[in-house]
């Protein structure tokens, strides 16, 4: 099992490069123990927490080797630790620089990019999606042709199949976001297609995700990462 990365995030691209230290060396440790000390565990009722614990306690009832923990406090990085090892039964430790598979914090990372898009009159929130596709679209499920809107694929209400994905390994070979949609090899997760009635029910579709994600390549022409790059994370460039 790998290591686990957890991000308390916040935005602010400007504030990030200009923002004065929001605390001092003396102030930095206490806080980091409030938080490796302070972790408040499911309890046993929704909205319930159990009893305060410590993180290496939650790494082991998880049985996680590595933790990654950043903090932004107004707008720009606080605090970064690692915590334990990279992989189990080896000593590389993790530090503020390891780098873990993104997994879900990518979400509202794009939905900004979306939103942003959608500010700028280049996408309808509530447009049929297969407007917008080119090199893909929502199929038909038998006589159904459904109608999605990016709004139900940011909601999650968009009645799509698949939840998430377990990623590659860096010696495996990487499907295109069509070959995931598709399900075709090298994917290796089911075809991305509509089984619930688009509006009607939650269900979260890392799926749909990539529906939006190849909707908004296939509007603007270019590269995802050069298309984030420009939308969301221009501090963060190979120059910042």
């Amino acid at each position: 099992m790998g290591a686990l990365s957890l991000f308390i995030l916040g935005f602010a691209c400007s504030s990030l490069a200009q923002a004065p230290d929001v605390a001092g060396k003396d102030e930095i440790e206490p806080r980091v123990d409030r938080v490796i000390s302070g972790l408040l565990p499911e309890g046993d009722a929704p909205g319930r927490f159990g009893p305060k614990a410590a993180l290496r306690d939650r790494m082991a009832h998880h049985h996680t080797p590595g933790v990654s923990i950043a903090v932004i406090n107004r707008g720009r990085i606080e605090w970064a630790r690692g915590f334990g090892v990279k992989e189990w039964g080896k000593s590389d430790p993790v530090n503020e620089r390891t780098v873990f598979q993104a997994g879900s914090i990518s979400k509202p990372v794009f939905a900004m990019a979306v939103m942003r898009l959608v500010r700028d009159g280049k996408l309808d929130l509530d447009e049929d999606v297969n407007r917008y596709l080119k090199s893909w679209k929502v199929p038909a499920n038998g006589p159904w042709q459904p109608r999605v809107t990016l709004r139900q694929l940011l909601s999650h209400t968009a009645g799509l199949t698949v939840h998430g994905f377990p990623g590659y390994a860096r010696t495996e070979s990487i499907p295109s976001i069509v070959d995931v949609l598709n399900g075709r090899p090298p994917a290796n997760t089911t075809r991305v297609f509509v089984d619930l009635l688009p509006g009607t029910r939650l269900r979260y579709s890392g799926g749909g995700t990539t529906v939006a994600q190849q909707l908004v390549v296939d509007v603007l022409g270019r590269p995802f990462p050069e298309i984030m790059q420009t939308l969301v994370l221009p501090c963060w460039g190979p120059s910042g």
